[in-house]
């Protein structure tokens, strides 16, 4: 059963985020050994939105810049190259120990050696994200959005970016816009606020029509029980993953679409892939099975990017969990932390194992 979706809207995608930028060393070595890096515009919430973005859908990030900054222009240059409409206030940096974007500094790993990230979010403007700094009716009644995303990244970023997420899910619920909450739990972010953040991220969950998260998110995020995070023989494991969604289904009503995705790291550039979907009652399965991986980073964004996609397109949801698998494993082919995807066609290539030259 097709997602229903609102009509006669301007744009297809909305998301919240708080750019930054990744440092990543060159020729997949770590940090403490090198001194050529690739540095690139980024935010897990910019990443799900490329996809769409790439694909000719009028998508739009909500976020905040320190105004007159050179890294803030770059920034929005990448965001216009990826073809991704942005708004937001310009903060004043208030000297060098005030306001900047925050960098993220990891490596992608080779083999044996897993990828390793340090976040460096000291004075990050993005935390001062504000629901006053928004017109809600404009955007969600006026100009009107199809999907509403929503990272746990940013509502646990600051006690006022959570606020600004809860209530733009409310409006956005109020004007027929569906919500979608990937929740990206991060330990750093929850520490000391475990309490406050569950309380948060369960009253968001409620609201939302597409919850979507690994084992360790739904465990740790809502306390819904499911199996043991990165484990091995992930294909043994399907059931215990299906109960899980079944789980989170009952502690959510709400909701109508309830995603996960699947991963087993055989090393840091061989991983099992795989997701699951519940939608109407039908479960659906991307079995899991080998990919060959450069760069890890931006794989499950990838994949939420491909979903979103595929229900905004009115398409079933078994189709749009497969899109979403292919574009997840397609961002793992790349340097970016974004799938950038040419066409449909390359993204079912990718789904049916077809790497052959395209002439």
């Amino acid at each position: 059963m097709k997602l229903e979706m609102k009509e006669n809207c301007a744009y297809s995608l909305v998301s919240p985020t708080s750019m930054g930028l990744r440092i990543t060393p060159l020729y997949q070595q770590p940090v403490h050994v090198s001194d050529h890096f690739f540095l690139q515009a980024t935010s897990a919430e910019s990443n799900v939105l490329t996809v769409s973005a790439a694909l000719g859908e009028r998508v739009k990030a909500l976020t905040t810049f320190v105004r007159d900054s050179p890294i803030a222009q770059l920034i929005k240059n990448d965001l216009r190259k990826r073809n991704i409409e942005f708004e937001g206030k310009e903060v004043p940096q208030g000297g060098p120990w005030g306001y900047r974007h925050q960098i993220n500094i990891a490596d992608m790993g080779y083999g044996v050696r897993g990828p390793r990230v340090t976040n460096d979010r000291a004075g990050e403007v993005g935390r001062t994200l504000s629901v006053d700094d928004f017109d809600l009716e404009r955007i969600f009644g006026k100009e009107g959005v199809r999907i509403l995303h929503i990272s746990g990244l940013i509502a646990a970023l600051s006690p006022e970016t959570g606020k600004f997420c809860l209530e733009l899910a409310k409006a956005a619920g109020k004007y027929g816009t569906r919500i979608s909450f990937d929740l990206n739990y991060r330990e750093s972010f929850w520490k000391g606020r475990a309490e406050e953040l569950r309380a948060l991220f369960t009253e968001i969950a409620s609201i939302t029509d597409i919850l979507i998260g690994n084992e360790e998110d739904f465990q740790l995020a809502l306390g819904v029980q499911g199996p043991e995070a990165g484990g091995e023989n992930i294909s043994e494991k399907i059931e215990s993953f299906k109960g899980m969604i079944a789980n989170v289904q009952r502690a959510f009503p709400r909701a109508s679409v309830f995603a996960t995705t699947l991963r087993q790291v055989v090393n840091a550039n061989e991983h099992v892939w795989g997701a699951i979907l519940l939608a109407s009652g039908n479960v659906y399965v991307a079995p899991p099975k080998p990919i060959h991986v450069l760069d890890r980073i931006g794989g499950g964004d990838g994949f939420v990017g491909g979903l979103l996609y595929g229900l905004n397109k009115g398409w079933e949801p078994e189709k749009a969990m497969q899109f979403g698998w292919s574009t997840g494993a397609m961002a793992t082919t790349m340097i970016y932390d974004y799938a950038l995807p040419a066409s449909e066609e390359q993204v079912w290539s990718v789904w049916e194992g077809n790497a052959r030259v395209k002439r």
